[in-house]
């Protein structure tokens, strides 16, 4: 059987399970990832001859070459009308290895997600920083291209959406959406927001903020009267803004928390846990909005008490990651385990569910 062929089925294999990602590499037999554990698919052991029939049957002359050059090399992938395919191809001792990270092609609603109701008024903001943060394979780029879907299919707006790679294609709907891709089509992230501002945008989505000229550029956006969404591998509200001030020299770190203070609409920080009643994964969520009270507390440097903050704001549609994990755990979706293992302050939560299930008696 070909490689390309074996490559098919292994794709089809990743549909099939339900997997997140697909990992190839000398010694082992394909790996899926289902609920979030590595399983091995019924097949022969993969050889250095195997791994790199793969690669090749799936990546273009220029990227073979980067994958010289630099050592790797990422790019997406599609797999007819079934599913788009993130992929990362690498050398490792000497030897091809890859990830394919599964991007369903249907989109999801904000209920499918998880998300409160009150997280679609964010989407209407004229102006502002939106961040979605988390862990790797927390589920970061789904919620940002439903967010993206409904203010495409709602708003008269030009949306820009900055990406490496892009993953979900959003065609035009009652929006215009230009989608840029690094390397492809622009060189930088920083300098794709910098072009962005010349082309009448509305609503610009940055993947990653990966650099302090990122952060900077986002940030300017955000200031000068365009909603910008963009992503951070931070998990919470509090060590998110830390993140961004922290990246900044010591000497513009009071001007960026000032700049933060006006321009930060909301962080929602999310993980992805396994169910417990049934196949699949569930997400838990922190949601921070920007309040005079959290401004202030960014603008001062006082980001400890923001959580103190998240947790008395729920009028404003904010809910803390450790009251959704126990709004979770009570209605039968997640592990103890996971519960504690995933709060951001173990004993309080602990000692709170104690006094939930008494009550309950």
């Amino acid at each position: 059987m070909s490689a390309e062929m074996n490559m098919t089925d292994l794709l089809q294999a990743t549909v099939d399970e339900g997997s997140s990602d697909l990992h190839i590499r000398v010694g082992v037999p394909p790996m899926l990832r289902i609920n979030g554990a590595l399983t091995p698919l019924d097949s022969p052991i993969l050889t250095p001859a195997d791994t790199e029939a793969l690669a090749v049957s799936i990546t273009a002359e220029d990227k073979l070459h980067e994958i010289e050059q630099c050592g790797g090399a990422d790019f997406a992938l599609p797999f007819g009308d079934l599913a788009r395919f993130r992929v990362s191809v690498f050398k490792e001792r000497g030897n091809y290895g890859i990830v394919l990270r599964q991007i369903p092609n249907k989109l999801l609603t904000l209920e499918q997600i998880g998300l409160p109701e009150q997280v679609k008024e964010l989407l209407f903001r004229p102006r502002g920083l939106i961040l979605v943060t988390g862990p790797t394979g927390s589920g970061k780029t789904t919620t940002l291209a439903t967010m993206i879907d409904i203010i495409n299919k709602e708003r008269d707006v030009h949306i820009i959406t900055v990406e490496d790679p892009i993953e979900y294609y959003h065609p035009h709907k009652k929006s215009v959406v230009t989608q840029r891709e690094i390397g492809h089509d622009v060189p930088t992230f920083a300098e794709a927001i910098r072009r962005a501002l010349r082309q009448d945008p509305d609503v610009i989505l940055v993947g990653e903020m990966r650099d302090l000229e990122t952060m900077q550029a986002a940030i300017t956006a955000a200031e000068t009267g365009h909603l910008v969404f963009a992503t951070l591998h931070t998990t919470g509200a509090a060590a998110t803004v830390d993140r961004i001030v922290d990246a900044f020299p010591t000497d513009q770190q009071e001007q960026v928390r000032t700049q933060l203070s006006v321009g930060l609409v909301a962080v929602i920080s999310q993980l992805l846990l396994s169910r417990v009643d049934k196949h699949g994964r569930v997400a838990a969520f922190e949601i921070m909005i920007s309040t005079p009270s959290i401004r202030s507390r960014i603008r001062d440097n006082k980001t400890f008490q923001i959580s103190s903050d998240i947790q008395t704001g729920a009028k404003y549609g904010m809910i803390s990651l450790d009251s959704h994990l126990m709004d979770l755990y009570l209605n039968g979706l997640i592990s103890y385990d996971d519960l504690v293992t995933k709060s951001q302050d173990p004993d309080t939560l602990v000692q709170k569910l104690k006094e939930e299930l008494r009550s309950k008696r």
